[in-house]
């Protein structure tokens, strides 16, 4: 049994470093694609403020600035996954709470949701903020789970 164990820790050394290697890159292609979400949003203020048809300019302007929002949101999961080495799942649950307001707000601004599409976007939105909440009582009441 001791003969394995410094294979064992070599595999988990190299799992590691693999994992590690491979969080490097999507946080790189992440911020690649937060720089040309920037530039495209500038873009796309451009076109609005040169007065090209605005109600277009605008959805599409929303459009990439609340992608941008979860694209910020993450990159923020990745970095606090790479230092820490664990998930948080308040971020997660932001990540989630970003990306389902995105989509809420898509829908409505494309007049896509019904009324009960509302009531049940809605209700999943509250169901987001309320675990993050959660969370955030049990993290600080000091009850983080196994370490």
């Amino acid at each position: 049994m001791a003969g394995r164990d410094p294979l064992r820790q070599g595999f988990i050394t190299l799992f590691r470093v693999f994992l590690r290697g491979i969080f490097a890159v999507a946080i790189l292609a992440l911020l690649l694609g937060l720089s040309v979400g920037v530039i495209r949003i500038l873009l796309e203020l451009r076109g609005v403020v040169l007065g090209q048809d605005i109600n277009q300019g605008l959805k599409e302007l929303v459009t990439s600035f609340l992608t941008l929002v979860v694209v910020l949101e993450l990159i923020r999961a990745f970095v606090e996954y790479f230092e820490t080495e664990r998930i948080r799942l308040d971020i997660l649950l932001e990540v989630g709470i970003a990306f389902v307001l995105r989509e809420f707000l898509l829908g409505l601004f494309a007049e896509r949701i019904g009324d009960m599409g509302m009531v049940f976007w809605s209700l999943g939105l509250l169901l987001l903020v309320g675990a993050w909440g959660l969370v955030q009582l049990l993290t600080a009441r000091g009850l983080k789970g196994p370490a």
